[in-house]
């Protein structure tokens, strides 16, 4: 882990509903821990995108200028998760009312792929994690798709899905899809478009700071 420090940054997870949440107190543990940013879990915390006390949070989280990862996925919910919040439509409210807060959606919004699209497609400021998993190519596959028909893929961000794959075993998931279709007539994606989506600067889309950076 020491030895890639310049890669690792923290995320304060983060329920608005039942943290104190103030600017002093979030400035206080920002600077202590050297946070980069906030992660909401929403379905699994039962509480609404646009509850009151969340708003009040986005405010404070615009001004201090850091990224909210927003992570809803079907991948991680349990039966009591409500999935009604999951959905990334939800956050078209949050987006509208604080256009330079930079948000994340995770895992693309599974199941909701469509609508997670249509948010990165409409707000400059709104992204999508493309988390990978070496097990499901098909599904894979046809995010890809979608995103680069309707020209999203300047809005993706790669993820390595860990600990269900390595970085590696999903960046070849990722490349080599486009094999699967050799003998069919189902829609490829150019390979450049799949290799900006794995190089692209993550980081400093969302206004991280490295550790050692200035």
């Amino acid at each position: 882990m020491t030895r890639n420090t310049a890669r690792i940054v923290g995320f304060a997870v983060v329920d608005p509903t039942q943290d104190r949440i103030d600017e002093k107190s979030l400035t206080s543990h920002v600077e202590k821990l050297n946070l980069q940013g906030f992660v909401l879990y929403c379905a699994v915390s039962g509480f609404h995108p646009v509850h009151s006390r969340a708003m009040r949070f986005y405010a404070t989280v615009q001004e201090m200028d850091l990224p909210v990862f927003f992570h809803n996925s079907s991948h991680s919910l349990k039966p009591q998760a409500v999935l009604e919040y999951a959905q990334p439509h939800l956050l078209d409210e949050v987006a509208r009312a604080f256009p330079d807060l930079k948000m994340v959606i995770g895992n693309m919004g599974v199941p909701f792929v469509e609508q997670t699209l249509s948010m990165v497609s409409k707000h400059e400021h709104v992204f999508a994690d493309l988390t990978i998993r070496p097990g499901k190519v098909w599904q894979t596959y046809n995010i890809v798709v979608a995103a680069y028909e309707r020209d999203a893929m300047d809005k993706l961000l790669f993820g390595s899905g860990f600990p269900l794959g390595t970085a590696g075993e999903c960046i070849e998931t990722l490349l080599g899809f486009n094999m699967l279709l050799a003998d069919t007539k189902l829609p490829s994606v150019p390979r450049g478009s799949i290799r900006n989506v794995i190089e692209r600067d993550s980081f400093d889309l969302l206004g991280i700071t490295r550790a050692g950076s200035q």
